[in-house]
């Protein structure tokens, strides 16, 4: 059909909708059926009403939205019908005329002032063009005309009407008012509460959220939005955390907040802990096949090789034999959102657990294991990231140059594909400890990729590893003038210079910076203790690598907390931490070295 046909078609259709709406008896507002079959009835569209709808239809179907616009919106003042003013707001919102769609529900809410429709849209569109102030009238308006057991459902969207607000303290300025008011009502105080409770962690102010959150648990200790709060403010507010583990205490086989918890806790980047509540599901609820998935991803993490591929194992298992909710990456619960019948969600979570146990064969040295698990792989996006496994298990059989040829022969049929590889291939050189050679690789990906802000900051850290600390201070700067939020960058620029132990006060300000990110990251932790050491404050270093070595037990962490005991006399204790690392990891450069410097074994 040629488009012409097919516009005036859709032209058709909408105009038939329109006429079959305002000819029905019962189309306008308030029309109430009867209850026996109506007798015949004229049709309230008279000739002139008919041909501006027809005219208004022709114009929007010759590019004429503005037209269209004038005339559909005086019909629907004429007649009062409510889907002709939606048709109305419809052109203009597809004419990304936002003004023009908040007058005609303006219009809507003039002609049917009872209509909680029209309300809903005013708002809407006044949430939409960042006018919130102006909403409060219409919103009182709106839970005066609603039933009170149906306020609640008025209010608990609001938040994410203006999530979009470029100004969130002004939206929680101008609808803090209505909000207290209805907070004050039984019915609605819990949505009230909570409301307010996300508008002001949207503005910033986690202090008020948490203290909203704490409130709505003292008088529902039922509800599961204090959690949902909690777990929202647990970055920012370590308080927060106090809530969930309070509950959980209480309510032990709460599986489903466990499982948000344990996600939370991965987020915040504290796998320790997470693997420790995805542990307890397990136990308490086996069947509960994504924290099996969970866990064996957090071990793996952790460098818990055969804990890890004995969780995976059991989920591989669950998944052939249930069916379960593939679980992705993100560690969702199971069965939020996924259809457990659907095979291609089922061969790619079974995939993507091959390629985890061929990570955890060749972790625990079993490099035919993990060469049996990747030979599985066959799904087209999974076998890249299998070649690369299969690389780094040639590289570490000695056979580098081998790897490297398997991986410059993979296809690059895409910007994406050719930085991967790049990317891969600098990877098996630093794991294999040829530094230069790595550099090189990464200096011809920046040239493919200028502004890539990691590729630049795998350069700096070869910069490093080569001595050429000048090259890597200014490659890393050069990454957070591109990205000024790149934690990683400001960590390793100020961890630089610590090591160094000079410009401690630099390096101590540039570790802020990344904690003011990721303010529970553990290796930035750790640096931040490191800075500290070196500054001489002992108390304060041991304290902050006392919480980075339990959120995340790393060798180097490891080296870190043990020099600071075994210099502050709890000679026993930093032994016992080294031993720990070795165990994790006993090739580890930075333990080893530290334990050679101090003349002690672990």
């Amino acid at each position: 059909m040629p488009e012409k046909f097919r516009r005036n078609a859709a032209g058709a259709f909408a105009i038939g909708a329109l006429l079959a709406s305002l000819l029905s008896p019962h189309a306008r507002a308030g029309a109430t059926p009867a209850a026996a079959a109506p007798s015949p009835m004229n049709s309230e569209m008279d000739a002139p009403l008919f041909y501006q709808l027809l005219v208004g239809e022709m114009e929007l179907n010759t590019g004429q939205p503005g037209v269209a616009y004038q005339v559909l919106l005086d019909a629907a003042r004429r007649t009062g019908d409510e889907a002709l003013f939606q048709r109305v707001i419809n052109i203009a919102l597809q004419a990304r005329a936002g003004d023009q769609a908040l007058i005609a529900a303006k219009a809507w809410r003039e002609s049917q002032p009872k209509s909680s429709a029209a309300h809903h849209m005013v708002i809407q569109l006044l949430a939409l063009l960042n006018r919130p102030a102006d909403a409060v009238e219409p919103l009182r308006s709106l839970l005066a005309l609603t039933p009170e057991a149906q306020r609640s459902a008025v209010l608990e969207p609001l938040p994410g009407l203006f999530q979009r607000a470029p100004e969130p303290k002004r939206v929680l300025a101008a609808l803090e008012p209505v909000l207290n008011n209805a907070a004050q009502e039984d019915a609605t105080k819990l949505a009230a509460k909570t409301a307010l409770a996300r508008l002001a962690i949207a503005a910033g102010d986690s202090k008020r959220a948490l203290a909203l959150a704490q409130e709505i648990d003292g008088f529902a200790p039922l509800s599961d939005q204090p959690m949902q709060l909690a777990l929202e403010l647990l970055p920012q507010q370590s308080e927060a955390e106090a809530l969930i583990t309070q509950r959980l205490r209480a309510k032990p086989d709460n599986v489903a907040l466990r499982l948000a918890y344990g996600r939370a806790l991965a987020r915040a980047q504290r796998p320790a802990e997470a693997a420790r509540e995805f542990r307890a599901i397990t136990l308490a609820s086996p069947s509960t096949s994504s924290a099996w998935f969970a866990l064996g991803t957090l071990e793996l993490d952790l460098r818990h090789a055969d804990a890890a591929e004995k969780a995976l194992r059991e989920y591989l298992r669950q998944l052939e034999d249930s069916k379960p909710a593939p679980a992705n990456d993100q560690l969702k619960a199971e069965g939020e959102g996924e259809d457990k019948t659907d095979p291609q969600a089922t061969n790619e979570a079974r995939q993507q657990t091959w390629l985890l146990l061929a990570q955890a064969a060749e972790m625990r040295g079993d490099l035919k294991a993990a060469d049996a698990w990747l030979l599985k792989v066959d799904l087209p996006q999974r076998q890249l990231e299998a070649s690369f496994r299969r690389a780094s298990l040639l590289a570490r059989q000695g056979k580098l140059s081998e790897a490297r040829q398997l991986l410059q022969a993979l296809p690059e049929t895409s910007p994406e594909e050719l930085r991967a590889k790049l990317l891969a291939e600098s990877q098996l050189l630093r794991d294999a400890q040829d530094w230069s050679a790595a550099h090189q690789v990464l200096a011809t990906a920046v040239e493919r990729f200028p502004n890539d802000p990691d590729l630049i900051y795998e350069q700096a850290m070869m910069a490093e590893k080569l001595d050429r600390l000048d090259a890597m201070e200014i490659l890393l700067r050069k990454v957070i003038a591109i990205k000024p939020d790149h934690h990683h960058a400001y960590n390793a620029l100020g961890y630089s210079l610590a090591e160094r132990n000079v410009r401690l006060d630099e390096a101590k300000s540039l570790i802020a910076k990344a904690l003011s990110f990721v303010p529970s990251e553990p290796f930035i932790l750790d640096s931040m203790g490191w800075v500290e050491y070196r500054l001489g404050n002992l108390a304060e270093a041991q304290r902050l690598l006392r919480l980075s070595y339990a959120a995340r037990p790393d060798a180097e962490i490891a080296a870190h907390l043990g020099e600071v005991l075994w210099i502050g006399g709890q000679r026993e204790e930093a032994q016992r931490i080294w031993s720990e690392g070795a165990l994790r990891d006993p090739k580890n450069e930075a333990l080893r070295e530290t334990v050679k410097r101090l003349k002690t074994q672990p």
